[in-house]
């Protein structure tokens, strides 16, 4: 049966994605879920949103779209970008015109933190497939994520530095939530394990000019400069300066998160990301059964416009999460049971073992410590190294 979707008109690749045939097999007259999809389609974020949507599509068809005897419908809906007022009035309208049973996506913390007192005042679990601050689960009870926290990726990066002798470093994040959050995790870890912040600097969100701010890491002399930006356009753009202005060269490193060297973008990075250590939950060149399997399916159902990156893995896992709690609901939608199965759930996930904290409702996971390597001539993050069952430190 062909799976429907409603469209906000965000562009062909979501117009050729709505038609994709799931294997459900014979269902009859099934009740069915539905799912409203908010996230980024369009604008300088849109492959937020197609990642994350093409996870869930992998999900649905590796699985199936019957789980307790109810049948997945996805309502998918465009916030345009980072759209506070949008994503807000798109919950609302999913939820009192098309009557949507839970709400999923948010690749942007400001549309995830404004959409939760719609998820309240409805009574919706809503399932967070990126948004990374660290209070967002504390906004509503009914907020399940599954992604990840830039606290929980950056407290290893910044141990693991001070341990392979990198003393003295200069920040530099996006002045947004996230960015906010991992230079706050960043500068508390290695303070505390001994180390030294020359100076730090936060970037806009949109549109940023990298050159001023990348001229005064040089001119501060750090060892290393941490760096967090969100994947896409700006990443490309801070590698291309770094080299520019010839940072490399006088020996300061980088080290970031793993969005900074983001599976979708990495290989139009460049060699510049060649010897980049990031921190990161999640890689498309980690190695094991399940995430073979993802990748395999991921390029059979949506094709290789994109490669799939951590969102893509988080849309896929928020899928899985949401079809283990309606089979321990035997379908029902009842709020307060499907918040009850999704507490404490586990998962064996394309990054690796993954469990819902049945007190925070955030996500425990490993971390990885990578490096920007060559595989048979395409850039990889390769991982290295390790910290399992990590939480999130803000909380």
């Amino acid at each position: 049966m062909k799976q429907r979707m409603q469209r906000s008109g965000w562009g062909a690749w979501i117009c050729a994605t709505s038609a994709l045939l799931f294997a459900s097999g014979p269902v009859g007259a099934q009740a069915t879920v539905k799912i409203g999809v908010i996230a980024e389609f369009s604008g300088p974020f849109a492959d937020y949103g197609s990642q994350i949507l093409a996870g869930m599509k992998t999900y649905l068809q590796l699985n199936g779209d019957v789980f307790g005897g109810k049948k997945i419908e996805l309502v998918v809906k465009d916030t345009t970008g980072a759209a506070p007022d949008i994503a807000k009035r798109l919950a609302q309208e999913s939820v009192t015109r098309d009557n949507v049973d839970i709400l999923a996506g948010f690749g942007l913390t400001p549309n995830a933190m404004a959409v939760a007192p719609v998820a309240t005042e409805a009574k919706k679990p809503m399932v967070i497939m990126n948004a990374a601050t660290s209070i967002i689960t504390t906004r509503s009870p009914y907020i399940v994520r599954v992604s990840h926290t830039l606290p929980q990726d950056t407290q290893p990066m910044a141990q693991w530095a001070w341990k392979n002798g990198i003393k003295r470093v200069f920040t530099l994040v996006s002045d947004y939530g996230p960015g906010q959050d991992a230079e706050a995790a960043f500068i508390k870890a290695f303070k505390a394990a001994g180390g030294e912040i020359v100076d730090s600097v936060r970037t806009p969100l949109a549109n940023p000019d990298f050159a001023p701010f990348i001229q005064r890491v040089k001119d501060a002399k750090p060892e290393a400069v941490f760096v967090f930006l969100p994947p896409g356009s700006q990443t490309i753009a801070f590698i291309k300066g770094y080299e520019e202005r010839g940072l490399k060269e006088v020996g300061i490193k980088i080290i970031a998160t793993g969005d900074l060297t983001d599976d979708g973008v990495l290989q139009a990075m460049g060699d510049g990301t060649l010897g980049i250590v990031t921190s990161f939950h999640y890689s498309a060149a980690h190695d094991s059964p399940e995430n073979k399997t993802f990748l395999k399916a991921y390029t059979e159902t949506n094709g290789t416009r994109l490669r799939p990156n951590f969102m893509a893995c988080a849309g896929y896992d928020g899928m899985a999460a949401i079809a283990e709690a309606l089979k321990k609901t035997q379908g029902s939608t009842d709020p307060d049971k499907l918040l009850s199965a999704f507490k404490g759930m586990k998962l064996m996930s394309p990054r690796g073992p993954i469990m819902i904290d049945p007190e925070t409702r955030d996500i425990v996971q490993t971390v990885y410590i990578r490096r920007v390597e060559k595989l048979n001539g395409i850039l990889y993050n390769v991982e290295f190294d390790k910290f399992p069952e990590v939480h999130d430190p803000g909380k």
